[in-house]
């Protein structure tokens, strides 16, 4: 008798726990269609979010900015070079000193 009563005593609360599980199940289903269009675009909204995210994260990695600054720099000494050349050749093209 004391082995029911134990049995019993320790099945209670995991019945009760059982029955108070399925509650949740239930309001689940009885949700309106307008919460789930919102819930819907929220999970699209937070996909997107992170998706985009997560590529701005891989660009950090790839230092795009880096290369992008060092191409820049290399781009403007060469061309300031060229420049002074250009501007030397026109001046003594125009200003040239006849011999």
């Amino acid at each position: 008798m004391n082995k029911l009563l134990l049995v019993t005593v320790l099945l209670a609360p995991l019945a009760i726990s059982v029955e108070s599980f399925r509650m949740p199940r239930q309001a689940e289903e009885d949700q309106g269609t307008l919460t789930m269009i919102s819930d819907t675009i929220k999970s699209y909204y937070n996909n997107v979010v992170n998706t985009a995210s997560d590529y701005m994260e891989t660009l950090k990695n790839l230092k795009i900015e880096e290369k992008v600054n060092n191409l820049y720099t290399e781009t403007t000494t060469i061309l300031s070079t060229y420049n002074g050349i250009l501007q030397d050749q026109l001046y003594h093209l125009f200003y040239s000193q006849d011999a």
